[in-house]
């Protein structure tokens, strides 16, 4: 059967944004992208459908050094992924065993505890501040005796980042047996001037690996296509767990049509930046308290303590929490609008 697509307005790079019948532009709780992959990307994905029959790669050996070029790292510095889900598995299974400890900060994205469970492991929770961000001293000295330690950058759900000098002296603290996890799966929403230079980071501490995804700001999400970066020691023996044609051949053509269409995908992650301040400015407007975030969503502590009754239309298709916290992915100009009118109708 031949799929009904609903006609939608362009996008500001001119992109058709159509959505396939039955997704819901009101989907607020995953932090997907609201528009379609770019027109490079669709037709680099129509093309690849002719290859469906073959196997892809025994081991993503193109999709590798596609990364690698782009990202200005030796091709045994990457390890591709099922997402960066993916990755952090391949992780976890290579450098740890059953009762090894995890640090993890609380709350943290929600993949993290699952995997570690996956793997058996012990967790070990340290509290954001009450701004959401990192108590980066309190991470380093629970540390002492871990085997992985996590910090997402953005953090999410709370979309903060802590700074590059901040990163550096915690890292400094890090016991260098344990393997640092840098989830920088929201890093394109990031403003230059808060970005971390991630490639002389690896360089300076082989025991950090990197972690982003094309799930998010490139709209890849369906696709499952992530990645992590780090030193060629710490990386080699994750490239030997690699599972054989566990990467679609898709992915290769995918990844290298989102990087030849970098303008493209600036554009698009402008407007969702733009959006994310209005939405952001507009909730604070109505005296409700907002982290200061720099991802694709806001996060309001106290969500939903100040209407339990329901956002008419909305609470379903955003992401609570059992404190009472929300997280609210950005889309369009018509899922903020549903959220505003939502939390007025509730608050006034």
């Amino acid at each position: 059967m031949i799929r009904d697509f609903r006609r939608a307005a362009p996008d500001a790079a001119g992109v058709d944004a159509s959505l396939p019948s039955g997704l819901d532009p009101l989907a607020l709780a995953l932090n997907e992208n609201p528009l379609p992959p770019l027109p490079a990307v669709r037709s680099a994905l129509v093309e690849s459908i002719s290859a469906a029959n073959r196997y892809p790669e025994f081991l993503p050996e193109r999709l590798r050094k596609v990364i690698a070029r782009q990202i200005g790292v030796d091709d045994n510095q990457v390890i591709p992924g099922a997402g960066s889900t993916g990755v952090v598995l391949q992780i976890l299974h290579t450098v740890t065993s059953p009762g090894d400890r995890i640090v993890l900060s609380e709350p943290t994205f929600d993949g993290f505890p699952i995997m570690a469970r996956m793997a058996r492991l012990q967790q070990v929770t340290v509290a954001l501040d009450e701004h959401g961000h990192h108590d980066l001293r309190a991470i380093a000295d629970a540390s002492v005796d871990a085997k992985v330690v996590v910090v997402c950058r953005p953090h999410n759900p709370t979309g903060t980042v802590e700074s590059a000098d901040d990163i550096d002296r915690f890292l400094l603290r890090v016991p260098p047996e344990a393997v640092v996890l840098l989830d920088e799966a929201y890093i394109e929403f990031v403003a230059p001037q808060f970005r971390l230079d991630a490639v002389a980071l690896v360089r300076r501490f082989p025991n950090v690996v990197v972690l982003r995804t094309f799930s998010k700001a490139y709209g890849l999400a369906g696709l499952r296509i992530g990645y992590g970066f780090g030193s060629p020691e710490l990386v080699d023996p994750l490239w030997s767990m690699q599972l054989p044609f566990g990467i679609s051949s898709m992915s290769s053509f995918a990844v290298a049509a989102s990087y030849g269409a970098t303008v493209q995908l600036g554009q698009r992650v402008r407007r969702i930046v733009d959006e994310r301040r209005i939405l952001t400015r507009r909730l604070r407007s109505m005296g409700l308290y907002t982290t200061d975030g720099h991802a694709n969503f806001v996060y309001l502590p106290n969500g939903v303590a100040h209407w339990p009754d329901n956002l008419p239309g909305v609470l379903p298709r955003v992401r609570c929490y059992p404190d009472g916290a929300m997280r609210i992915t950005v889309g369009g100009p018509e899922s903020t609008r549903a959220v505003l009118g939502a939390i007025t109708a509730k608050v006034g």
